[in-house]
């Protein structure tokens, strides 16, 4: 069964302007979510180095910050999720005559109607699971710019209205303040999923993991020039 519903695609603090997109024909597995997850990421932080070739694509899955969980990809696993995305719709290949390497580009503005909003929020739930409305407003700034916490529910909602939504809000769990939120590429959310959190790491923890995935990072694109 396809995914198919309309999305918020105006500018922080505007009224919401509805446009019915194209379908998404196939559920993702987990892979695909975090190769679909990390090109939009790397095409909106870095582009520069966008698209992105195999390597560059499986360490962007593979760091360590901003992702829960963490995964420990290997090409084969990144490049046959590339592929069964591509059979889908939504990634593209990039065949450029100057250079050898293959490299790999998102379509969901495109394939599905996707506004600068919704992409950003999307992109986040997809790259590190369930999130608080504050969380989300937080962790999409590199994105998109929410202005109040107003305007990132007024995205969600967007997102979870309609017959086919993408977003759901999930029962609070024991212990927890807020409600979170889930994206449903992957269908329903399970019940062990609503109770994994992604853990708070302190400043210390957070720029040991931001510089050690640079590292990485670098390493990768130097690379693809050798």
């Amino acid at each position: 069964m396809g995914i198919c519903r309309r999305f918020y695609s105006g500018k922080s603090g505007t009224v919401p302007d509805f446009q019915y997109n194209r379908s998404v024909e196939h559920i993702l597995n987990d892979t695909e979510v975090r190769v679909l997850g990390a090109l939009i990421e790397k095409e909106i932080t870095t582009p520069d180095y966008y698209p992105l070739s195999l390597n560059a694509l499986m360490a962007a899955c593979n760091q360590s910050s901003n992702r829960h969980p963490v995964v420990h990809f290997d090409e084969g696993e990144v490049g046959a999720a590339a592929d069964s995305l591509r059979e889908k719709g939504l990634v593209h290949l990039v065949d450029r005559g100057e250079s050898r390497v293959t490299k790999y580009r998102h379509v969901m503005y495109e394939a599905m109607n996707m506004g600068r909003p919704v992409i950003a929020v999307m992109c986040v739930l997809m790259l590190r699971g369930p999130q608080t409305v504050g969380e989300i407003r937080t962790r999409t700034n590199r994105l998109y710019d929410f202005s109040s916490l107003e305007d990132a529910e007024t995205t969600l909602n967007s997102l979870m209205s309609g017959e086919m939504p993408l977003v759901v809000r999930l029962p609070r769990q024991a212990g927890q303040k807020e409600v979170r939120y889930a994206h449903l590429l992957s269908g329903v959310v399970s019940h062990a999923e609503t109770e994994e959190a992604e853990p708070e790491l302190d400043r210390i923890g957070k720029l040991e993991k931001e510089v050690e995935d640079l590292k990485k990072q670098f390493d990768q694109f130097r690379k693809q020039f050798e």
